[in-house]
């Protein structure tokens, strides 16, 4: 036993205490990884020296090694708080000089940029102004404050469903007589939704009191008493007829006006946005004619509609055909798509063409309604929040209700984590010893993913770090022990 065995005995608990103490520390570090002292045995070199009668001189500190062991990760509900679960650091820039860190707190600084508490920036993928990230290099994350560009409106989709038992939108019937001993008491519609409302009936009279109509039915004529043609209408007839003589008896259309609801059948709207992000309400009016058969009215709230088609409904109550408003009608270019053309007053293109695509509405018995609507147009908006995915993905959120990719984090992994420098401030230096930092997304490779909103607490077990704390005390005590039995010898010998 020599004074050289418990000075470096004395050494190593010293650094050991000095360990566990830099542990308990940072028990409340973001991100802080504990580290752990290693110790090796020490031998004096001699060349005569018999290897079985080989004597150590004490300790000396190995290294001191990170336990990168997952900490446990806490939501704070901070947009700019990321924890990392899994494998990987952030990589950082301090003017350029690349350093890693597991701290995921960060902040906006005053140009946008993504930096932790002492300023350095966070590095990832940047994105264009579409949305597009470029992943070739890596880049200092900023926040862009502009505003996103607004999307004109090209189609409107409206999934509908328009009542099989509206009444037909027509007027009173007009009533023809070509013979003077006929007058006629008008014609009334018994029953509005009777698709026969829009057929056109002639009463041929035989002179000997019978009467057919053009549609086959006969019948005996009595003066005053009403005639019923088809299922939705009867036509009253006074006075004497004669063999040959007729009445016509055909429908009235009513002129469409978006101003009076008794012209059309139901109607909806959608606001559009232009070339300038400007937005107008389009109108659009369904004008049942016939049974199966509706006109289509559209134009913007400020203007005048007009008809942009007409869709046919087969008997189960699907759309069958479309077809456009020119003259003769023909069916639409796109089935259940109707194109018009609205005029705008900002400064943007003029005119605004539309498409309005109908697919998928029903003609079903039940109330007229609206299931979907929706067009493809957005004003500008600017940024709201942002969102941070496991992917690393940084997603704004605009008042316009758009989203867009504003960047992307990265991570860094490294061969070997213990080879890292510890530079201080939770971050860490690549060297020779830990190889070169492999970037990638998160969730790929070994790499692990991200959780915003939340931070990696330090992975620090205060109750073992106390247990650990104890026990390198009772080293220290011990190795101070040898050096004072050293001591003792040496008093023994001087005594002599």
């Amino acid at each position: 036993m020599g004074y050289q065995q418990g000075l470096s005995g004395l050494a190593g608990a010293s650094s050991d205490l000095d360990v566990i103490g830099n542990n308990i520390a940072n028990a409340n570090t973001v991100g802080f990884k504990q580290g752990s002292a290693q110790f090796a045995d020490m031998y004096a070199n001699s060349v005569a020296t018999a290897v079985n009668t080989q004597i150590g001189i004490g300790s000396r500190l190995a290294s001191v090694q990170q336990q990168f062991s997952q900490g446990t990760i806490t939501t704070t509900n901070q947009a700019l708080d990321v924890a990392i679960n899994g494998n990987g650091f952030f990589q950082m820039s301090n003017n350029g000089s690349l350093t890693y860190s597991r701290n995921g707190v960060f902040q906006l600084d005053k140009n946008g940029f993504i930096v932790n508490a002492d300023g350095l920036q966070l590095m990832g993928y940047a994105a264009n102004a579409s949305g597009i990230i470029n992943s070739a290099n890596t880049v200092p994350l900023q926040v862009p404050t502009a505003n996103i560009a607004p999307t004109p409106t090209s189609t409107i989709t409206a999934g509908l469903n328009l009542n099989a038992q509206d009444n037909l939108v027509l007027g009173t019937p007009g009533v023809a007589v070509t013979s003077a001993g006929l007058t006629s008491g008008g014609a009334t519609i018994t029953n509005g939704a009777a698709g026969t409302n829009a057929n056109t009936y002639t009463i041929t009279f035989d002179g000997a009191g019978g009467y057919t109509v053009s549609d086959g039915t006969t019948g005996t004529y009595t003066a005053g008493t009403p005639i019923t043609l088809g299922n939705g209408e009867t036509v009253t007839l006074n006075g004497t007829a004669a063999a040959g003589d007729t009445v016509t008896v055909s429908p009235t259309s009513v002129p469409f006006n978006q101003n009076d609801n008794t012209t059309y059948s139901y109607s909806t709207s959608v606001p559009v946005y232009d070339s300038l992000g400007g937005s107008s309400q389009v109108n659009m009016y369904f004008v049942k004619t016939a049974a199966g058969s509706w006109d289509v009215y559209a134009g913007v709230s400020t203007g005048t509609a007009t008809k942009i088609g007409s869709a046919q409904f087969d008997s189960s109550g699907n759309l069958q055909s479309t077809m456009t408003a020119a003259t003769p009608p023909v069916p639409t270019a796109v089935a259940g798509a109707f194109n018009f053309t609205i005029p705008t007053t900002d400064g943007s293109a003029t005119p605004q063409s539309l498409t309005l695509n109908i697919n998928g509405t029903t003609q079903f018995g039940s109330k007229d309604g609206t299931n979907s609507l929706d067009q493809n147009g957005f004003a500008a908006g600017t940024l709201t929040n942002f969102t941070i995915g496991t992917d690393g993905t940084l997603t704004g959120n605009y008042s316009n209700g758009q989203t867009a990719a504003l960047g992307q984090i990265v991570l860094a992994n490294f061969a070997n984590q213990n080879g890292l420098v510890d530079l201080g401030n939770n971050q860490y230096g690549a060297t020779a010893a830990s190889g070169v930092a492999q970037i990638s997304v998160p969730g790929s490779t070994n790499h692990g993913t991200l959780q915003g909103g939340a931070v990696e607490n330090s992975n620090v077990d205060l109750t073992s770090e106390l247990v650990n704390l104890i026990t390198a005390q009772r080293n220290y005590q011990a190795n101070a022990q040898t050096i004072k039995t050293q001591q003792a010898v040496d008093n023994t010998l001087i005594n002599m």
